[in-house]
């Protein structure tokens, strides 16, 4: 559960996660990680949030790839190439 409250749980719970990420792939855990970023709950976003951060560091270049698609609108280009996923 990662919303437990005792330090050794957490970390546990933490570890685990990145050892998912680790055999799954950041793609995975991104996906379920995304939904819980924008929760009306402050303590369920703070633990989504911390798991995005570690996930963030242990595989930046992997995940960018795997950011939702968004349309354009009239003031941002959110477009990506595929030459920009390549590099």
């Amino acid at each position: 559960n990662i919303f437990e409250v005792s330090p050794h749980l957490i970390n546990g719970v933490m570890g685990a996660i990145d050892g998912c990420r680790l055999a799954l792939g950041p793609c995975m855990i991104l996906h379920y990680t995304l939904q819980g970023l924008w929760h009306p709950a402050r303590k369920v976003r703070e633990t989504y949030w911390k798991i995005y951060n570690n996930q963030y560091i242990g595989a930046q270049d992997a995940l960018v790839a795997f950011y939702p698609a968004m349309d354009d609108d009239d003031k941002n280009t959110y477009q990506r190439q595929e030459l920009d996923l390549i590099l």
